[in-house]
């Protein structure tokens, strides 16, 4: 089978195919901390101590991840609230996740799903 080559960046340097630039990755780097900067804290999105209450009692009902069937570590909202109260707090839309599928899986979906909405 054969490889794909090399690619042009637009800065004019020769990369190899599937790798970022480091003109790109920088680029990455400065445009998630100008998001970082403007995003609340979590405690202003609703992360607090009544939510870390909550989560508790539901990952003691519901040990095993959604996804893969381990140990589920962490709820997660199926419909990403996006400041909506009332979602944030209906149980029906939450969900057990295991670390890696919330990282990897999920976080991949949602990313994907929100540059949809742009077009």
């Amino acid at each position: 089978m054969p490889n794909k080559p090399p690619r042009i960046c637009a800065c004019g340097h020769r990369v190899a195919a599937g790798v970022r630039c480091p003109c790109e990755r920088k680029a990455d780097t400065e445009r998630k901390a100008r998001h970082d900067r403007q995003r609340p804290n979590s405690s202003a999105r609703g992360y607090n101590g009544t939510w870390e209450r909550e989560c508790k009692a539901f990952l003691r009902k519901n040990r095993r991840c959604k996804r893969c069937g381990g140990a589920a570590s962490l709820v997660d909202h199926i419909t990403p609230h996006r400041g909506d109260t009332p979602l944030f707090w209906d149980r029906q839309n939450w969900q057990p996740l295991c670390t890696n599928c919330h990282s990897s899986a999920k976080q991949r979906e949602e990313r994907r799903s929100s540059t949809e909405d742009l077009k």
